[in-house]
């Protein structure tokens, strides 16, 4: 859990900082823009941009009764945040499940990838696809059930 929220803490902490000599030096201006820019990042790169997670043993029993694919996932990853952004809204007909929260969902993309925890990993009937393309994803969500 804390491991999720390191990045985001890390880039507050950074953003405070560099935005304090602008504040200090008369730029309110500037320094409230390094604010809000460290801000958007830090939300970026936290867990609250993605659907709440699940543990993988039940997302994939979901999906095998629902059909929906199961995506597993880490905070802070570009191709994570990517695939979220492209879905939009149909992200939340996924199950999401991350890795470094779910020791089991973290030995399935292991066993998926050669031993890698290479994420996204997605999971449609069964079969893994790692970092697929987003559009071939949404037709994925469009077909499930």
């Amino acid at each position: 859990m804390r491991r999720a929220w390191t990045n985001p803490v890390l880039l507050l902490i950074a953003g405070a900082g560099a935005a304090t000599g602008p504040f200090v030096q008369g730029r309110p201006g500037t320094g409230t823009v390094m604010v809000v820019l460290f801000v958007v990042l830090a939300a970026m790169t936290s867990p609250l941009l993605f659907p709440r997670p699940i543990g993988a043993l039940e997302a994939r029993r979901r999906s095998a009764v629902d059909g929906r694919p199961v995506v597993f996932w880490r905070p802070g990853c570009t191709y994570c945040m990517r695939l979220r952004i492209r879905l939009g809204r149909k992200a939340r007909r996924l199950y999401w499940v991350d890795i470094w929260r779910d020791e089991a969902g973290a030995e399935l993309v292991r066993e998926a990838n050669d031993g890698n925890e290479t994420v996204p990993t997605l999971f449609v009937a069964g079969r893994p696809y790692t970092n697929p393309d987003p559009a071939w994803v949404r037709e994925q969500v469009s077909s499930s059930r």
